[in-house]
This record gives structure tokens, sequence and C-alpha cells, in this order.
């Protein structure tokens, strides 16, 4: 059975930092990409950044260069270092991880930007 655990969310002040990290286990074939999707209340869930297997990154404009994904290959590892946070990133922050056996989530993680 696969899982993704994420830790680091949690509550910062506005303009803080925190970084969320995310390790998968169980038997996954061939991992393509890893990445970070967010839900904020009443709002669909959507892509905040992703990684490939290559090392390519993509973000979502809204990240606008504050944001920074990375990954560990050997510990099947994605993090993601978010600073100069601001209460438009208040959300669940999930991890995501595509391979050839699947689409997997983790349970998410909250993150909660408030003075």
């Amino acid at each position: 059975q696969v899982q993704l655990v994420e830790s680091g969310g949690g509550l910062v002040q506005p303009g803080g930092s925190l970084r969320l990290s995310c390790a998968a286990s169980g038997v996954i074939i061939n991992v393509e990409s890893m990445g970070w999707f967010r839900q904020a209340p009443g709002k669909q869930r959507e892509l905040v950044a992703d990684i490939t297997s290559g090392g390519r990154t993509s973000y979502a404009q809204f990240v606008k260069g504050r944001f920074t994904i990375s990954r560990d290959h050997a510990k099947r590892a994605v993090y993601l270092q978010m600073n100069n946070l601001n209460p438009d990133h208040t959300a669940v922050y999930y991890c995501n991880l595509v391979a050839w056996s699947g689409n997997y989530w983790g349970q998410g993680t909250q993150v909660a930007v408030s003075s």
C-alpha cells in the first residue's frame, strides 16, 4: 500500500516561512513526478508546484518566486520551501506523486497565515 506522509504545516505570521515535506512509502513503479497542490475553503484543489523525475520544475503563477520545490530521489521525498507567506496562501496543502503504478495523494497538511 502506497502512503504519502506530509509534515511541516502550521500557523505562521505574514512574511514568515514554512517548509513542507512529503515522504512516500510502499511499492511504487517508475515515479514520473512529485508535487504539491493546495485547496482553500470553498475552492477547488489547484497545483502549487511540481518536479519531474528529470528535475524539471513548474510553478503556479501565484507562487511568484516565493516557493521552491525540491526532491530527494533516494528517499522518494519532495519538499516545498515557502517564503514571504501571506494570508492568501492559507490552505490545506497536499502532496502528489504520479507514477506508472498510479496517482497518489497525501492526507494534507494545513498551512495558516495570520497575524
